[in-house]
């Protein structure tokens, strides 16, 4: 009888130790690395995210912006913090599965191995906007004076191998035209010389630009979905113009891999939890015309494994010209 009490009580200590990880996270202030700029995409869906955390953890979540170098120097840090998970990065569709096919190794400061998936978070469509002054009036015009003028047209992007780089480059592919990236910190300091006339065009999320759009500052001629949208009937598609291209990104979570898989677990729920809850689904998914890809831990690392490879074939493929020497 004391060897059987004895044993339960051995296996009870073993499931409350087992269990005591995810219990107790977090023990300490979070901080959310953005992989870009303030006042883009990323940082807008990290800071909403980030504020409810902090209340239902009754821990601080705060937001680090680490822009710059295609994405990254947040990634390194991810890759490079404490296997805790008191450190996440919110991050661009190009931190996860375009840089691999960017740099080579002894480039890349991380490996697709040092990230530990999370979820997958927002979809967007692009937006093809330019400055005011730019004699086009559609998609086609841009391909117009693009062939009349190669290599003279400017275009930002929020980074080199970001969404807007990526994107663009198989705009320049699939028209047959040639055009000169200027590559930002994010896509708010791009959109901001777009404004001030310093650069002709970008891609940017559509309503991001609305504002500006509306006051004069710059004209959108085209959104990157497969069929007009529902809210901008007028909006052309880009596919009317160049037949079958297509133009978006996606955002994502992750931590540092090595982070016990009950506290990603724990992560993952709360995260999903709140995009879900109507207030933030409404003032910061449907209001910005944002799709959830709200996943497990293992359907995101499964779908990040499959664009890796199909990125890498598209690259190749188009002979996209986005490597980094």
């Amino acid at each position: 009888m004391t060897k059987w009490m004895s044993a339960l009580a051995s296996i009870g200590c073993l499931l409350v130790t087992t269990g005591a990880p995810a219990q107790a996270y977090p023990t300490k202030t979070v901080t959310m690395i953005v992989t870009a700029a303030a006042g883009g995409v990323t940082d807008v869906v990290a800071r909403a995210i980030a504020q409810r955390l902090s209340e239902k953890w009754g821990q601080q979540v705060v937001v680090e912006n680490k822009g710059g170098a295609g994405h990254i120097l947040g990634a390194m840090m991810i890759a490079k913090a404490a296997p805790d998970g008191h450190t996440i990065m919110v991050a661009e569709r190009g931190t996860f599965v375009i840089n691999p096919h960017m740099y080579s190794a002894d480039k890349l400061p991380y490996k697709e191995s040092d990230l530990a998936p999370v979820t997958g978070l927002v979809r967007i469509h692009h937006a093809l906007i330019v400055k005011k002054d730019l004699p086009t009036n559609s998609l086609a015009d841009v391909v117009k004076l693009a062939k009349e003028k190669p290599g003279k047209l400017t275009y930002g992007t929020a980074g080199n191998g970001s969404g807007p780089h990526v994107n663009m480059a198989m705009l320049e592919n699939a028209a047959g035209i040639k055009m000169v990236a200027a590559h930002y910190r994010g896509a708010t300091p791009a959109f901001n010389d777009l404004v001030g006339g310093h650069i002709d065009m970008m891609l940017i999320s559509l309503t991001s630009a609305l504002g500006a759009v509306e006051d004069g500052k710059v004209k959108m001629l085209a959104v990157g979905s497969a069929q007009r949208l529902p809210e901008h009937p007028n909006l052309p598609t880009t596919r009317e113009s160049v037949p079958g291209y297509d133009a978006g990104t996606w955002f994502g979570m992750a931590t540092t891999t090595g982070t016990p898989k009950d506290i990603i677990m724990k992560i993952n729920k709360d995260v999903r939890d709140i995009i879900n809850e109507p207030e933030v689904n409404e003032r910061f998914v449907k209001k910005q015309l944002y799709t959830p890809m709200l996943s497990s831990p293992d359907e995101f690392a499964a779908a990040l494994k499959a664009e890796t490879v199909q990125w890498g074939k598209i690259i190749k493929e188009q002979n996209l010209e986005i490597k980094q020497k």
